[in-house]
């Protein structure tokens, strides 16, 4: 990996030169998956804020909804109470980490225009990392939302600590790139939906 100064602002450059917008990419905030993360309330409500904020700049949020090895339909399948749907957002059911494997999320960005992908959830490690590789190969501008995304505690499995995880996955996505395309991070606060 290429290291260089920290980028002050992601610019768009998405390779769909004819989808100039934007949307909220929401991973797997399931109640099963988030139940022991790592500053569960925090993030949650970090996210619920960039939902917020979405909807009212009219720029779409799409929920990707995992099936937990079979466990579709249960209570732990559920998004958390906190993250309701609203009316006609769409929701992608995957079965794999990168949410853009063997689903309709290229579909759904296409039918929305969408260029340049904002993304939050769970967890760090798995889904998230997929899924920013998945949209960034796939030729989308694609941004992690620093503070709005966690995971478990692994640790005992010989991974470091969720805080660390998700540090190292701050540092390394705010340094990454490729052709034609940008990567990057900011904070909730600092998200833009402009398009």
């Amino acid at each position: 990996m290429r290291m260089s100064a920290p980028r002050r602002s992601v610019v768009d450059m998405s390779t769909h030169t004819d989808r100039p917008h934007t949307a909220l990419l929401v991973i797997d905030v399931q109640n099963d998956v988030v139940a022991q993360a790592h500053d569960r309330d925090a993030v949650v409500a970090a996210i619920a804020g960039l939902v917020d904020r979405a909807r009212g700049a009219g720029v779409p949020v799409i929920w990707v909804q995992d099936s937990l090895d079979g466990k579709s339909g249960t209570p732990g399948w559920e998004y958390v109470p906190e993250l309701p749907f609203a009316e006609g957002e769409p929701v992608v059911h995957k079965d794999y980490g990168d949410a853009f494997e063997a689903t309709e999320l290229e579909d759904v960005l296409a039918d929305h225009g969408v260029g340049r992908v904002l993304v939050a959830g769970a967890q760090t490690d798995a889904c998230i990392r997929s899924t920013l590789h998945g949209a960034l190969a796939r030729g989308y501008d694609t941004v992690l939302i620093s503070d709005a995304h966690t995971t478990e505690d692994l640790s005992e499995y010989g991974a470091p600590t969720p805080d660390l995880v998700i540090a190292h996955t701050n540092l390394y996505w705010k340094y990454h790139t490729a052709p034609g395309r940008e990567a990057g991070i900011v904070t909730a606060a600092e998200a833009s939906f402009a398009s």
